[in-house]
Parts: C-alpha cells; structure tokens; sequence
C-alpha cells in the first residue's frame, strides 16, 4: 500500500476513482463544490433529486460527467454537520473501502477537506485515513495452501490545499509506521500455538533488531532466569515442553543517559489455564493470550521505523500455560523476583505470575515509565466490553497521557480505580500475597497484584482482554493497543512531560 500526497486541480485530476464529500443536509463539500461547478450543477441534481441522502456511510458511485477527467467519482455521505465526529469518520472510511473494494480499482483520489469532521485537523484526518485504509485491507492467510486475492487497490492519493502538503507528507509518514506496527501484532496474534511459541517470539525479535540499527536484543533462557529468582514466571511454564523465554529489546533513539520508557508485554503464546483447565469451548481464542506482547512488539516496530529521539525498552515474558505431571498446581507458592511470595490459587491466573515478574526486571532501567499491555482479566470484557481496554496507573499524569493518546488515535482506554481498599482481597495465609481476588472487581484486583511489583516508577496497566481481538465469523487480531503505545511514545519525543514521577 502507498500513500501519496497532492496538490493537483480536482478537475483536472486523471484518477480511476476521485471520492468526495456530501452532507445530509445536502450540502456539498468544498472539494464536491469545484466539481459541482465544473459540471454545471450535476453533483446539485444528484443530490436534489434524492439519489443520495447523505447519511452518514451513504455512498454513490458516478461515471465520468462533463468538466471532469477522473474515470469515476464516488459520493461519500458525511451526515450531519452537527453529528460528525471521530467515530462517524471512520464509518465513513470503512463505507468508502468497502464501495472501493467492488470496483477493483488499483488507484484511488481522496479529497477530504475540513468540513467532514469539525475539530479535526489535516493531519489528523490524514494519518487516520492512512490507518484506517491500511486496517482494511489486512489479511491473513499466510497458512492457507490457498492464498486469497491480494487486494486491488495499491496507491492512494490523498488530496490536500497546497499549504497543507508537507503537514500531510508527515502524516502518511507516521501512519504507515503504526500502520506497519499494527500488521506485525496481528500478524503474530494470528499465528496458531504450534507456531507461534516463546521461542518463536524470540526469534522474530532478533530479526526486528537485525533490521534496525538502533535495536538491540537479549533474551534470557529458563536457567538464567532460575539463577535470577524469576520464580513466578517459570512456574507458568512448569507444565510446558515450551521453554520460557524474557526477551529484551532495547530502542535506542536518544542519549545513552537517558532514561527509558519501558513496556511490558504479556506473552503467554498458549493458555490452557494449567491445572486449573479452562473450558473446552472457545480454547482455540487463547492462542490470542500473547497479543500484549504482539502489541509491544509491534510498537516497536513502529518506533524504530520512525527513529524516535528518545530511549525504549520491551520486555516480553513468553511462556506456554499447559498442564501436566510437573505443572504448577493450586496451592503451591512461589518467591517471585522481587523476593515476596504468591500462594497460586488458580494457575489459570498466570498472566500476573510472568508480568510480576517482568515488572520487577524492568527497574533496573531506572524508567521515565513502565507500562504493561496484557489480555490479563475476562472481568475486563464484563466491565467495558469490547470497545475501551481497561486502564489503571500508580501514576495520574502518566494515566492522562495514555488516555489523551488513546482518544487521538482511537484506541480508547478507561481508568479503572487502584484504591487500597481492594488490596486485601488479595490477602494468604501461607504467602505475602494470593494470586487472586475473588470474581468482585477482578480486573482491579489483577491490577492491585501487580501495583505491589512497581513501587519504585510511574506505572500505568492496559488489560487488553477484550480489545485484543474479536471472536465469530470475523475472528482475528486487532492489533490494539499498538496506535495508542506509538501516539504516546510519540508526544514523548516531542517533549511533552517526558519526566514524571510517580505519585502514589
């Protein structure tokens, strides 16, 4: 896919396809206007004569008319001027890829001008409309003997006011690294267990860094791990013929004293649920159990495409949750890395166990922030659903900053509350801590396990169980939080409150 941005005179524009912009109330955008008047009226008695109301998602495709040279001209309905916002665009967006799908064309012009979306920027609307077109048109088919059609369309042209050019030269430019992010989580979220393993994981760091200079990697073995005291991570694999690995991938586009950001990313590559077995129903989807370390690595991929001016750290700790004869079972304790131990009440609460884990590990980064991304709690689900992924931070300024980045990209987020009235749920007879709460506020009392490991930074959770992917006859990655980890790396760089603390 290629994105290209232009000046060119609509009307004299050669384009298999130019898109523009009618409103419910009949209006015309100003792009649909100079066609309007090229055309003595044609697009005005199109729309009077009702054959497009403009609703939002309304779409009407046109041949070739007088006092234009494009081949064809689609109508995209924008709604109401009063009713129009982020999520409208993006419908709008998809109705238009879908109409482009059906006409199998391999070039498209775009001139979408301010009056689409009020609020919105170029360079907002051009970076979503890049994303959003990239998303679209992703497919996964690599373990098909039979490949689908590759889709048609190839270049996109984005049609912008000479002024606003470089602005949407900038744009593109970030869209297609989290766009390229986004692909490389679903991709590896897509890969099924017997492929995608913690060794696999491993290896597909090594050739991320062998592709960017400023990436490096180490990824710590089982017995490393043992010598380190990483107990609770390694009793997750206890019961697999998968080795355990925690790799670390290090980005370094800023000065070597300067303080990281750090993101954590669960990967547990399959989740069986361990002695504590889940249900048979569904188990395929818990190949998905990795897609927050997927979404770590896939910002990482967008970091580097982008060269970043600041430092980062992935951590992923990669296991396979299986049972048998040598698995964890109920009732064991563990000393975990930062020495307090967790009496394991159900081993199908294992994401916490190799995040506890990994968290601690990351402190030795002396970190601006840390953040962890894990599809951690069904509670989740219960709670938000599938549209925002849980947020909770020891940290405020560090939680607006995700959400601000998850509200420009749209990846949402919402914070859920860290009070310490939930702690107890947590509390053992036999350890420092249980390694679960009881089914009340289990998303919070996930979130409370792992806020004992990260006292010593600012430190923000995104529970991801029910954004990570979506199930039915469109079952598939998504690539979240990918958009919202790059938006708010990127307002890092830009010297946004690049040195919080931690404030709890």
């Amino acid at each position: 896919m290629q994105f290209q941005i232009s000046s060119a005179s609509l009307t004299e524009l050669e384009t298999p396809c130019l898109i523009v912009a009618v409103g419910e109330e009949g209006e015309l955008s100003s792009a649909a206007r100079q066609l309007d008047e090229a055309s003595n009226g044609y697009l005005s008695d199109i729309v009077s004569a009702g054959d497009i109301r403009g609703k939002t998602g309304d779409s009407l495709l046109l041949q070739k008319f007088d006092g234009i040279k494009a081949r064809r001209v689609l109508l995209l309905g924008m709604g109401k001027e009063s009713e129009r916002n982020d999520r409208s665009f993006t419908k709008v967006l998809a109705s238009a890829l879908s109409s482009l799908k059906s006409i199998n064309v391999s070039e498209v012009s775009i001139a979408l001008d301010d009056s689409v979306i009020p609020g919105r920027d170029c360079y907002w609307r051009t970076r979503t409309l890049a994303e959003q077109f990239s998303a679209g048109l992703y497919q996964f088919d690599q373990l098909k003997s039979k490949k689908g059609d590759a889709p048609a369309l190839e270049t996109i042209e984005i049609l912008l006011e000479e002024a606003d050019v470089e602005t949407g030269e900038v744009a593109i430019i970030e869209a297609s690294a989290i766009a390229n992010g986004v692909s490389t989580a679903r991709d590896l979220g897509n890969l099924p267990g017997n492929i995608c393993t913690p060794t696999y994981l491993a290896a597909q760091a090594q050739e991320l860094a062998d592709e960017y200079d400023s990436l490096s990697l180490e990824v710590l073995e089982e017995a490393e791990m043992r010598t380190l005291g990483m107990g609770s991570l390694l009793s997750v694999s206890a019961g697999s013929e998968q080795p355990a690995k925690l790799i670390v991938l290090q980005y370094r586009g800023a000065g070597e004293n300067d303080r990281p950001h750090v993101l954590v990313g669960k990967g547990i590559t399959f989740d069986s649920g361990g002695i504590s077995l889940k249900p048979g129903e569904a188990m395929d989807e818990m190949k998905y159990d990795m897609c927050g370390a997927a979404s770590v690595m896939g910002t990482m991929t967008a970091v580097a495409e982008l060269g970043l001016e600041l430092n980062v750290v992935a951590v992923i700790a990669a296991a396979e949750n299986m049972p048998s004869g040598v698995a964890t079972k109920p009732g064991d304790i563990v000393t975990t890395l930062s020495g307090q131990t967790v009496e394991i009440l159900n081993t199908d609460a294992e994401g916490r166990l190799v995040l506890c884990d990994a968290l601690t590990y990351a402190e030795r980064f002396q970190p601006v922030s840390v953040i962890d991304i894990a599809t951690l709690t069904g509670a989740c689900i219960i709670a938000l659903g599938h549209k925002a992924s849980g947020l909770l931070s020891n940290n405020d300024q560090l939680a607006e900053q995700l959400l601000g980045a998850g509200e420009y990209t749209n990846d949402k987020a919402w914070r859920l509350p860290l009070w310490d009235d939930y702690q107890e749920q947590l509390d053992s007879n036999f350890a420092d801590m249980a390694n679960i709460g009881g089914r009340p506020a289990g998303t919070i009392t996930a979130a409370c396990f792992l806020s004992r490991f990260t006292k010593e930074f600012a430190w923000a959770h995104l529970d991801i169980a029910g954004t990570a992917w979506v199930s039915g006859k469109q079952k598939g990655a998504t690539g979240r939080c990918v958009p919202l980890l790059t938006q708010y790396l990127i307002d890092r760089a830009d010297g946004d409150d690049n040195e919080s603390g931690s404030d709890s």
